[in-house]
């Protein structure tokens, strides 16, 4: 799957000015989020719908996993969907033949978020550390 069927609106056009990475913002709102993405990842975890949960963090619309946390609702930057490794290679965001590597890498969903960001530029996975 390419990032383009992920992410199929195009980004509003952005000031000419020099732009501060969106990340900054993301880090921001994953302070906010990260006791609830935490208790979601634990309940899927719990309710044995995945041991790997995955959040894909956007500002636009994605066809991947389900909506938890709204930008809009929230008055933040940043949509949060729940997703799992299984969705992942389902749409073939994660190869078959990589899901070994992977899971090789992916740390622990008590400790750490795993992320997948959405971005226009691209996309990519972040372990984000909750606090303790």
């Amino acid at each position: 799957m390419d990032i383009e069927e992920l992410l199929p609106q195009q980004p509003e056009e952005g000031k000419t000015e020099k732009k501060v990475s969106p990340l900054v913002s993301l880090e921001k709102d994953l302070e906010l989020y990260a006791e609830s993405i935490r208790e979601i990842a634990l309940e899927i975890i719990a309710e044995g719908v995945s041991l790997n949960p995955i959040f894909v963090a956007h500002q636009h619309t994605v066809s991947i996993g389900e909506m938890i946390l709204n930008k809009e609702e929230l008055n933040t930057n940043w949509n949060i969907q729940a997703s799992m490794v299984e969705e992942f290679i389902e749409k073939g965001i994660i190869k078959p033949e990589l899901k070994e590597l992977f899971l090789k890498n992916y740390k622990k969903p008590e400790d750490f978020m795993c992320v997948f960001v959405i971005v226009p530029e691209g996309a990519n996975f972040i372990f984000y550390p909750y606090k303790k």
